[in-house]
């Protein structure tokens, strides 16, 4: 598998780079946003780590021409920008994960892998299998053993999100941001209120397990 790694500076490149070489992926860097770009165009990738503060072209306007160009590539946000608004405005932009420096490269080793399973889940047409949980993603349709369920847009994409991830916690707050949008309300209950209903129509059949203080997850 291929990685792109846009980073500025260079011993946290270098540091990057050898990190996710030694893992055994072929690995290719970029030092600012333009570079990004020209590399994305121009190479096919399975995951891109991207830092926000570049020369150039931020981060940000790197993601949000990414994704509007190569929807399913998975993003991981690497950057020392850690208020909770830029985390959201990218989480609404389109990036998979975020990390906030100063980084563990395990951890961003685990999320990249994470990440890379998650692409790998879905069949090229469109169908994701989670368990005993199968969501098409063209006719937006979930069945559990072959039971169908209706489902609004954002409970199916509420438990999308999740499916993409069994067994990863994912926060309120990264729901609430991929799924409702950044300007919603952020004291609102809905999140809390998808999942409820999830739970009553799904049952056993997709457990959603709720973490306190951290999110919920699928059951893997």
């Amino acid at each position: 598998m291929r990685i792109l790694v846009t980073e500025d500076e260079p011993r946290i490149l270098t540091f990057l780079v050898r990190g996710f070489e030694a893992e055994g992926y072929a690995v290719d860097a970029a030092v600012d946003g333009d570079q990004a770009l020209e590399r994305l165009r121009t190479r096919s990738y399975d995951l891109a780590v991207l830092d926000l503060l570049l020369p150039q072209r931020d981060g940000l306007s790197v993601l949000r021409e990414l994704k509007r160009e190569q929807p399913d590539l998975p993003v991981v946000i690497l950057s020392a920008r850690s208020d909770l608004p830029t985390k959201l405005r990218g989480f609404e932009l389109g990036a998979d994960d975020y990390v906030s420096k100063p980084f563990s490269l395990d951890e961003l080793l685990a999320r990249a892998r994470v990440q890379l399973r998650r692409a790998a889940t879905s069949d090229p047409e469109g169908v994701l299998h989670a368990g005993g949980l199968t969501l098409d993603l063209a006719r937006r349709e979930a069945s559990v053993e072959g039971v169908a369920f209706r489902l609004t847009d954002r409970e199916f994409r509420v438990l999308h999100r999740l499916a993409c991830e069994p067994g990863v916690v994912v926060s309120r707050e990264r729901l609430l941001a991929e799924v409702w949008g950044y300007h919603f309300d952020p004291a609102s209950n809905v999140v809390e209120v998808c999942i409820r209903r999830l739970r009553k129509k799904l049952g056993d059949g997709a457990p959603i397990e709720t973490v306190r203080h951290a999110g919920y997850r699928l059951a893997a």
